[in-house]
């Protein structure tokens, strides 16, 4: 059943979704609900911006609140996921971004290539931005698995190294 689309009735948003990523957004929505009470509030926004080593303040904490109505809830959580992720570029259109890079068509691209093409072609990287993306961009050696970081960028995912 792996990869099969949710049926819910009431809330399509979990249409979006198949059964492993609503999976990954519940463990990281329990990860973020540090009092177990079924919401995200300021202060846990603020607590999750620490444990990844960012410092946010109470106003940029209160405005990432304000996305929701009413309290954040798992529903509106994934919404917002959704949106976010609804945000990027088509699948084909980062593809045949990465693939320029790619100009042996290995799969991967070299971090000295990569951290180029960031710093110095479109809206530039700052030295900051692009440590938090290796930080999270797939590997292979010294080079990124782009189509990998792509299903990463797409679908939110922890994708296993394919074979």
């Amino acid at each position: 059943m792996a990869g099969k689309k949710p049926q819910r009735s009431g809330s399509s948003v979990f249409a979006n979704f198949d059964q492993q990523q609503i999976q990954e957004f519940k463990e990281a929505f329990t990860i973020i609900d540090q009092d177990r009470d079924g919401f995200i509030s300021e202060k846990e926004l603020k607590d999750m911006w620490a444990a990844l080593g960012i410092v946010q303040d109470d106003k940029y904490c209160k405005e990432m609140a304000k996305v929701s109505p009413g309290q954040i809830n798992f529903t509106a959580f994934l919404t917002f996921m959704g949106e976010k992720l609804a945000d990027t570029d088509p699948e084909d259109v980062l593809s045949n971004a990465f693939a320029c890079f790619d100009i042996d068509n290995t799969g991967v691209i070299p971090v000295a290539i990569f951290t180029n093409a960031l710093t110095q072609l479109g809206d530039r990287f700052s030295k900051e931005e692009i440590k938090q993306m290796y930080d999270v961009a797939p590997m292979k050696g010294d080079s990124v698995d782009w189509k990998r970081f792509i299903k990463l960028i797409k679908y939110g995912g922890d994708f296993e190294e394919e074979a």
